[in-house]
């Protein structure tokens, strides 16, 4: 197990450079550029939401999976703008070669999956790619055009990407969202549609990016937010998943993780090892999840917040699995950066035992087995008898 799992997690660690990769695109409120995990983020995101637009042969599962890894290779060859003169064949070619790179460092089976799935994805011949690739052309389209006070050159781009770039084939393939768009940018009042009605929730998801969090990236440059917390520990659940045991739902695993930091736009984040008002923080993530699934129709609404409430209670062999991956993810950085977080808040091994290696025993106990070690040698180097 040892060198398989060894070898997962460097590829895990690979993977929190997609945070450091800066796209075209601007937040919301145009405070930064978005990077390519946080983007990865909420197109999973897009496609749970948009899920019910789909065609009923497509497997929002594996569309979500696919968006978790479409991107990967842009550690290697950077973000490309569609607006910019670029040679897509000389792209095509480099981004093959990184994706051979990348998960070449995974185990081999996984290593062939994720490799099929990301190459199916660029075909875009299969319902699932098609739909994925749909939203990969929705999602920056109304990054800007819903922004509070949108980007004049961004809103030009947009512009042309509509009417005779990569996104004019929405007016076929997606109309709900093509129609919209235009509406968006004549000032009109748009029609109401299922489209329309889920476009609130997502633009209010975007707010997830700026919530900082106690961690830092593997790079040590800045703190961890949120949204690319979320798209990271999915991932981490994804590539583990023969950990959390037999009666686990990876699908749904990642459904918990995608959505189970969202409370925080409202409720903001609450280190575990901080001096934190337990009854406060759930009063206030409980009203969160109230206003933000009720941004949804009554369906989804009611579907989100079920999930969201089945991580938090953590009875489930999912959300044991689920939590006992959101508890993994941060020591591995922060053994990978000289005690990140565990310093800031002068942690303790035991309190890193009773915080974060009970939720980990509990689901994902091989997992504890392969850490607890390090851990030991960590402190043990920092506080030498």
């Amino acid at each position: 197990m040892t060198e398989r799992l060894s070898a997962q997690i460097s590829f895990l660690k690979q993977a929190d450079k997609l945070k450091s990769v800066n796209r075209a695109n601007t937040l919301l409120d145009q405070s930064r550029a978005e990077n390519a995990a946080e983007h990865s983020w909420h197109l999973a995101l897009w496609a749970l939401v948009m899920s019910p637009l789909a065609e009923a042969e497509v497997q929002i599962d594996r569309v979500i999976q696919m968006l978790l890894l479409h991107d990967l290779v842009e550690i290697v060859v950077g973000d490309h703008p569609i607006h910019l003169k670029t040679d897509w064949d000389a792209v095509e070619e480099a981004e093959h070669a990184a994706a051979l790179e990348l998960f070449g460092l995974l185990p081999s089976d996984q290593a062939q999956a994720f490799l099929s799935l990301w190459q199916e994805f660029e075909a875009d011949a299969t319902p699932d790619a098609q739909f994925a690739k749909r939203l990969d052309r929705c999602q920056p389209l109304f990054q800007v055009l819903c922004a509070p006070e949108p980007n004049p050159d961004h809103v030009e781009i947009a512009q042309d990407n509509l009417s005779a770039g990569r996104a004019a084939y929405l007016e076929t393939a997606f109309p709900a969202a093509f129609a919209h768009a235009h509406a968006i940018l004549r000032n009109e009042a748009p029609v109401e549609t299922a489209f329309s009605a889920r476009l609130p929730f997502l633009v209010e998801a975007d707010r997830l990016k700026a919530v900082l969090r106690a961690s830092r990236l593997l790079s040590n440059d800045r703190f961890e937010n949120s949204a690319e917390h979320s798209w990271h520990i999915m991932l981490f659940a994804w590539v583990l998943a023969e950990y959390g045991g037999a009666e686990v739902s990876i699908s749904r695993v990642l459904r918990m993780l995608l959505l189970h930091d969202i409370v925080e736009i409202d409720a903001g984040d609450h280190p575990i090892h901080g001096q934190v008002d337990k009854a406060a923080q759930e009063a206030e993530e409980r009203a969160a999840a109230e206003r933000l699934f009720g941004l949804l129709p009554t369906d989804q609404r009611d579907a989100f917040h079920a999930i969201w409430l089945e991580f938090e209670t953590a009875e489930t062999p999912d959300a044991q699995f689920a939590k006992a991956i959101d508890r993994f993810q941060t020591p591995i950085g922060n053994l990978a950066t000289g005690g990140g977080s565990w310093v800031d808040y002068n942690v303790s091994l035991a309190q890193i035992d009773s915080r974060v290696g009970v939720p980990i025993n509990r689901g994902a106990p091989q997992l504890w087995s392969w850490l607890r070690p390090q851990l030991e040698a960590h402190f043990a180097s920092r506080h030498p008898a």
